[in-house]
């Protein structure tokens, strides 16, 4: 059953750190700390759902780690495909919905076409969404975004002078997709590495010195409990927030 004394974020995103850490520490090669942070996705979205957070973003593949040796990037693809496959029937038997944001057009194919089938297989679940950022950079999104609205004024649809970031908002890959109240990292790295920069402008920033692949369902809920403390303002006072008097 979800928690109800605790203030519970409606979106929580999180940026999967320390996979090869982990595996470096104890003498593996760096893709079994992947296999293992596979093992904690599956925890996390079962937290998610007892602790009653209905969506989750997790940073998966960022542009940027195209630079990585390409045995293990090719290794995380595989591992990636593996995972869809594998996993759907669990994601559909627990209605979960699977959205993705990136440049995913540039995926491998074998990871496209497990990613669109998983989309569509999950499509009319809605009590939990699992967002997988994946090929994902913030400054991407914002040049593609300003493509596309650049395109939309030229095409008549829109007005520069009409400019808004409600309106400039749906054309981000987020567009239907709640901002994150909550972001979290582990591995005790202390930056946001180019994920959500927009999206993230009024969330709540938790870094944990926790590994990915140790990351468990009590540091979720310890990070969950840190968020419920904090007082979010928006730009106004304390005083503003606080419940007008009744006479």
């Amino acid at each position: 059953m979800p928690s109800t004394s605790l203030s519970i974020p409606n979106h929580v995103a999180i940026i999967m750190d320390g996979n090869g850490r982990w595996a470096q520490q104890r003498g593996l090669p760096r893709i079994e700390g992947h296999r293992r942070g596979v093992e904690t996705v599956r925890t996390v979205i079962k937290a998610c759902r007892e602790l009653g957070i209905p969506y989750i973003t997790l940073y998966a593949f960022s542009v940027e780690n195209w630079k990585r040796p390409k045995d293990e990037v090719g290794a995380l693809m595989h591992l990636l495909e593996f995972f869809l496959k594998k996993e759907l029937a669990n994601l559909i038997k627990d209605k979960v919905r699977i959205l993705t944001i990136g440049r995913i057009q540039d995926m491998p194919a074998g990871v496209r076409k497990q990613l669109d089938k998983a989309v569509e297989a999950t499509a009319a679940f809605s009590d939990l969404t699992l967002v997988l950022a994946l090929n994902y950079g913030a400054r991407t999104e914002m040049i593609d975004a300003a493509r596309a609205y650049a395109a939309a004024i030229a095409a008549g649809e829109t007005k520069l002078d009409d400019t808004s970031w409600e309106k400039f908002s749906r054309y981000l890959y987020t567009a239907d997709i709640p901002d994150p109240d909550l972001v979290i990292r582990t591995s005790g790295e202390m930056r946001i590495s180019n994920f959500l920069l927009l999206q993230a402008a009024y969330a709540e920033f938790v870094f944990t010195p926790v590994l990915w692949p140790d990351f468990a369902k009590a540091d979720l809920a310890a990070a969950v409990a840190t968020y419920a403390k904090r007082e979010r303002r928006f730009g106004k006072t304390s005083e503003q927030l606080k419940p007008a008097a009744t006479s």
